[in-house]
C-alpha cells in the first residue's frame, strides 16, 4: 500500500511538475491582437478619400494595415497552409503525424522535418519567448503545444491563418503578406498568383535564402513538370527593393507634417487631381530653367470660401541639392508682395486713394544704420505716378513714401494681424525696407494673407486636414480698401508699364497677381486670387545661393499661371463684387500725368481731377542734394570743372540757401555749388530768417 501510495505521490508530483514547467504563458484574443495592431507606416488620404502618400514612422518593422483573411487570394491562402501546415483544418493546434515522423526521421538519423503547426507558430509571435533564440528544447517545444492547444480553444481557424498571414515574416524586415505582397512584388495580397504564392512559401522556411534556393523550393511546393519560370521570377521578386506602397507619392513634405502616428490615416484637404496639376506646373518650370539657374520651387493652392488648402507642393526633387526641406514652410525672404497690404492699409485710413499721385524719384532717407537709398528693380524712375500704376508696376520708391505715410511700426503689426507670424521684431528693426519685403514669410502665410484680400479684407487660419477647426474670420482690412486693393492688382493696364502688355499675369479671365523677387535674386514670388481660389508659387534655391536670369514674371509667374488656367478651366473667373462703400468717377490727370480713366474710391474720397499741387501750397524743402549725400570728386576732371546743382521745390519767392555760412542767393537762382571736401550744411532761410529746411552732405 506504501508502494502505491509512494507511486502516486511521485506520479502526482511529476505531472504537477511537467504541467509547471510546460505551462504556457497568456495569449491575448483575437480582437485585442487586431486592435493593437500598430503598422509601421501611416497614410495621408485626399478630401474624397484617394491614397496620396504615406510615411514611415516606426523603423523596428515593415508592417502595413492588418488584412483580412477575405482580402488574400484564395490561391495565396491554399498554397500557404499546404506548404506549412497541410493538416492544419483537422488538427487541434498539435499535429501528432507530423510530430510522429520527425521522431521517427531523428531515430532513423535522417534530417528531421519541422512539426511546428501553425497554431505554434502564432502563438510564439504572440508570445515571443515560446521561440526565443537558443531556446528550444524539448520543454520549450511542449509549452509551445500547450499554447498552440490553448489557441485553439479561444480562435477560430480562419482568425489563426489570419494571424498567421499577418504576423509571419518573410523576408528581411518584412513582416505579414501585405508588406511581403508590395515589397516583393508590387501587388496588393487579393492579386498575388499561384507562382507569387508558390515563391512566398519559399521564403518562409530560410527567409534569407538566395534566389536559386528559392526557385528550387518553389518548384518542389508546385509539383511543376517545367520550373524554368521560377528562376527569373525569384531573381526579380528578391532584386531592388519596391515601395513599400502603392500610392502615388504626390506629398512627401505635407506627409512629413502631419503623419506622426504609425498606423494613423489623415484625410486632408488636398485634392489629388488639382495636387497633381501644381506638380505638373513646377516640375515643368523647373525643367525649364534648369539647375543651374534655379532648383527648387513650391506651390500651395487655397479654396477661398473654405480655407482648404487644395495643393500643397513643398518641392519636386528634380536637380534639388535640398529635396528634404519644405519650400512651403520654410521661411524666405518676401520681396514685393507685401506692397498690396501696404497700399491697403493707407487707402482705409485715407491717406491715399487709388488715384493718388507719388512721386517716383531719387530718395535718400536716413536711418539708425545709415543711408537707406530705396531702387526700383529695373534702376529707372517714372516720376510722378498713381498709387495704381506704382502697385500695379511694383515700383520700389512709392511704395517706401507709402511707408512714411502709414508708418513702419503701424505696417508691421498690420501684417502681423494678417499671419505674417515670422515678424517677430518691431518696426524700427526692418526699416523702411520692411516696404520692399525685408521680412521673411512662408508660401503659407503668402497665400493665407492674400486670400483675405480676396474674402474683404478677413483672414482666417488655413485648412490642412478635415479635422482642422473652422475659425471665425477676422476682419484685418477694410472691405473697401481690400476690394480696391484687388483691383489695383487684376488691372493689366496698370501693370503693362513694368511687365509689358502680355505678361504671364495677363489670363482670359479676372485675376489678382503680385509677383516679388527678394534681394541678390535669391527667392522669387507670384501670389494671386480669383473669386474661388487663391494660388501661391515660390521658386529659388533652398539653399540660399542666387538665382540666375530669373524675375518675378519668368521664374513663378507661368507656373501660377498653369495652375490657375487649369483650376478656371471651363469655369472663367469672375470679378470680386464691389463692397457697398466703393464709389466709381471718370477721372482726369493734369498735364497727361496718366490717361484718363474710370477709378474707384473708398466713400466720401472720391474725386474727378487730379493735379498736382501748386507752389503756393506745397512746403518749401531743399530737393537737391538730398540729405545724407556723399558726393566723390573726379581726380580726372579739374576742379574748377566739377559743380553741383541745388534745387528746392515749393513756394520759395524771397527765400535764401546758405552753405554752411557762406549766403549762396535766392532760393529761386538754383546755384551750381563749388564742391570742397568735407561735410557741409546747406540751409533755406526765409524773408524772417527762419531755417524752414536744411540737410547734411559729404563731399569727398
Amino acid at each position: 500500500m506504501r508502494v502505491v501510495l509512494a507511486a502516486a505521490t511521485l506520479l502526482i508530483t511529476s505531472y504537477v511538475t511537467l504541467a509547471w514547467i510546460t505551462r504556457p504563458p497568456p495569449l491575448p484574443g483575437y480582437a485585442s491582437v487586431v486592435a493593437n495592431w500598430k503598422p509601421s507606416e501611416a497614410w495621408l488620404y485626399d478630401r474624397n478619400g484617394r491614397l496620396i502618400d504615406s510615411s514611415r514612422i516606426d523603423y523596428h518593422a515593415r508592417r502595413l494595415g492588418w488584412v483580412k483573411l477575405a482580402d488574400v487570394s484564395q490561391i495565396t491562402r491554399d498554397t500557404l497552409v499546404a506548404a506549412e501546415d497541410k493538416r492544419f483544418p483537422k488538427h487541434n493546434g498539435v499535429d501528432w503525424w507530423s510530430l510522429a515522423g520527425a521522431l521517427r526521421d531523428r531515430i532513423e538519423g535522417k534530417r528531421a522535418r519541422g512539426a511546428s503547426t501553425l497554431s505554434m507558430q502564432v502563438a510564439a509571435y504572440l508570445a515571443p519567448d515560446l521561440a526565443t533564440p537558443g531556446r528550444r528544447g524539448t520543454w520549450d517545444k511542449f509549452r509551445q503545444m500547450r499554447a498552440a492547444r490553448a489557441l485553439e480553444a479561444e480562435w477560430s481557424k480562419d482568425q489563426i491563418l489570419e494571424a498567421y498571414l499577418n504576423l509571419a515574416g518573410f523576408r528581411g524586415e518584412a513582416q505579414g503578406i501585405a508588406a511581403a505582397a508590395l515589397g516583393l512584388f508590387g501587388k496588393t495580397p487579393a492579386t498575388l498568383t499561384r507562382d507569387d504564392a508558390l515563391l512566398l512559401a519559399a521564403l518562409l522556411p530560410n527567409p534569407g535564402a538566395g534566389s536559386t534556393e528559392v526557385a528550387r523550393r518553389a518548384c518542389a511546393l508546385g509539383r511543376d513538370t517545367d520550373c524554368s519560370r521560377f528562376a527569373g521570377a525569384a531573381a526579380s521578386m528578391l532584386g531592388p527593393a519596391r515601395s513599400l506602397a502603392l500610392d502615388p507619392g504626390l506629398a512627401p513634405h505635407l506627409s512629413a507634417k502631419l503623419l506622426t502616428e504609425p498606423g494613423a490615416k489623415i484625410t486632408s484637404t488636398l485634392d489629388l487631381r488639382i495636387q497633381s496639376v501644381a506638380i505638373t506646373a513646377l516640375r515643368r518650370q523647373l525643367q525649364g530653367l534648369g539647375g543651374t539657374r534655379a532648383r527648387d520651387g513650391a506651390v500651395v493652392v487655397v479654396d477661398n470660401a473654405s480655407g482648404d488648402v487644395l495643393a500643397y507642393v513643398g518641392g519636386i526633387g528634380g536637380e534639388s541639392t535640398a529635396p528634404a526641406v519644405d519650400g512651403a514652410s520654410s521661411y524666405r525672404q518676401a520681396g514685393s508682395t507685401l506692397k498690396p497690404f501696404l497700399y491697403a492699409q493707407a487707402i482705409e485710413k485715407g491717406y491715399l486713394t487709388a488715384a493718388s499721385i507719388l512721386d517716383d524719384s531719387p530718395v535718400q532717407l536716413d536711418t539708425a544704420s545709415g543711408l537707406y537709398v530705396p531702387q526700383n528693380y529695373d534702376r529707372a524712375f517714372k516720376g510722378p505716378v498713381s498709387a495704381r500704376i506704382a502697385l500695379a508696376g511694383s515700383l520700389n520708391v512709392p511704395a517706401v513714401r507709402t511707408l512714411l505715410l502709414t508708418g513702419v511700426d503701424a505696417f508691421r503689426d498690420r501684417l502681423w494681424d494678417t499671419g505674417y507670424r515670422g515678424l517677430v521684431e518691431d518696426g524700427q528693426y526692418y526699416g523702411y525696407s520692411l516696404a520692399l519685403g525685408s521680412a521673411e514669410v512662408t508660401l503659407l502665410e503668402q497665400v493665407a494673407a492674400f486670400r483675405s484680400l480676396a474674402q474683404s479684407g478677413r483672414w482666417s487660419p488655413l485648412r490642412l486636414t478635415d479635422q482642422s477647426p473652422r475659425e471665425k474670420p477676422r476682419q484685418i482690412t477694410a472691405p473697401e480698401a481690400a476690394w480696391i486693393t484687388a483691383d489695383m492688382l487684376a488691372d493689366p493696364n496698370a501693370r503693362a508699364g513694368t511687365f509689358g502688355v502680355d505678361s504671364a499675369l495677363r489670363l482670359p479671365f479676372w485675376a489678382a497677381a503680385k509677383t516679388g523677387t527678394s534681394k541678390a535674386m535669391r527667392d522669387n514670388w507670384c501670389i494671386g486670387f480669383t473669386d474661388r481660389f487663391t494660388v501661391g508659387v515660390w521658386v529659388g534655391n533652398l539653399e540660399g545661393d542666387p538665382m540666375r536670369a530669373v524675375s518675378g514674371t519668368s521664374g513663378a509667374a507661368p507656373v501660377w499661371r498653369d495652375v490657375m488656367m487649369a483650376l478656371h478651366a471651363g469655369a472663367p473667373s469672375r470679378a470680386l463684387p464691389a463692397p457697398a462703400g466703393i464709389e466709381a468717377r471718370q477721372i482726369r490727370f493734369a498735364e497727361g500725368i496718366e490717361q484718363p480713366r474710370r477709378e474707384y474710391f473708398m466713400k466720401g474720397t472720391a474725386l474727378t481731377q487730379v493735379a498736382a499741387a501748386p507752389a503756393a501750397a506745397r512746403r518749401p524743402r531743399i530737393v537737391n542734394p538730398v540729405a545724407g549725400s556723399v558726393y566723390a570728386l573726379d581726380p580726372d576732371i579739374p576742379l574748377d570743372r566739377q559743380r553741383l546743382a541745388v534745387s528746392v521745390a515749393g513756394q520759395v519767392a524771397g527765400h535764401r540757401l546758405l552753405l554752411d555760412r557762406e549766403d549762396l542767393g535766392t532760393a529761386d537762382s538754383r546755384p551750381l555749388l563749388e564742391p570742397r571736401r568735407g561735410q557741409h550744411r546747406l540751409k533755406l532761410v526765409d524773408l524772417g530768417g527762419e531755417v524752414v529746411d536744411q540737410i547734411l552732405f559729404t563731399v569727398r
